[in-house]
């Protein structure tokens, strides 16, 4: 047991394994990564959903029995850093997080990392690392951006829970289902993603990342001499896209 991989169509599916709260040690992640850069190459893929086994975790993050056997904090987490996607730098398509249980410490990173988050509504979300001498280093990177700062504060520092509701209503979470309605709804954001066009999916999440940092002033400058935005506005599917509609069909993307 470790990871659990299947294919449905254009949608990859993994599962993390590893009993008894699908903590991450080195080995665990550099196979995620190498599962998800494997999926950010693979033609027939267009959506990942990443979720854990049984209904109390989704991770428990870094696997702090490997840790008392002697891994270091920062081991080699492979190419996607911890996880597989919390330093994955090719990210041309979306990944959810269907968090299943517990997200503690990296595996909240992990979920954070995501392009999407589908919660179950007994889910919740915490970081421990400062009560434990450590820092929650990709946290403390991605969640001001989304928290006010005094909120961010109080979870990275004095490690306070927050459940999925709490989590939806600060726009951390897409959405909250029951247990059993988890990978369902999971998969239904993945398949209403698959109706648009691959090339504007991966410009828009290109262009999202890209423009974080930049100026309003200078934003739409950027935006135009974008490499993925120009390949999806000048692409046959971007004339597919609006030839459809107005012939009242569904769009045949090519992904060219």
């Amino acid at each position: 047991m470790g990871v659990e991989v299947t294919r449905d169509g254009e949608v990859l599916e993994v599962t993390i394994n590893r009993p008894k709260a699908n903590a991450i040690d080195a080995a665990t992640s550099q196979e995620l990564s190498t599962i998800f850069e494997s999926f950010m190459n693979d033609t027939n893929l267009r959506v990942a959903i990443l979720t854990g086994s049984g209904s109390k975790f989704f991770s428990a993050g870094w696997d702090l029995v490997a840790a008392k056997e002697g891994e270091a904090f920062e081991s080699d987490y492979g190419v996607g850093g911890f996880g597989g996607i919390c330093e994955l730098k090719f990210r041309p398509k979306p990944i959810i997080a269907a968090v299943n249980g517990m997200a503690v410490g990296g595996g909240f990173e992990i979920a954070l990392a995501a392009d999407f988050i589908v919660a179950a509504d007994h889910a919740t979300f915490f970081l421990p690392e400062a009560t434990l001498g450590l820092i929650a280093d990709n946290a403390t990177i991605r969640l001001p951006k989304i928290l006010p700062p005094s909120i961010a504060r109080e979870m990275l520092i004095s490690g306070r829970r927050m459940l999925a509701t709490e989590a939806q209503s600060w726009g951390i979470v897409n959405e909250v289902t029951s247990a059993d309605d988890l990978l369902p709804a999971a998969r239904q954001l993945a398949q209403r993603i698959c109706q648009s066009a691959p090339l504007s999916v991966t410009a828009v999440l290109d262009l999202m990342r890209s423009l974080e940092s930049v100026a309003s002033n200078d934003a739409m400058k950027v935006l135009r001499n974008n490499d993925s935005y120009r390949a999806a506005i000048d692409s046959l599917d971007a004339n597919e896209g609006t030839l459809a509609f107005a012939e009242k069909r569904k769009p045949n993307w090519q992904g060219r």
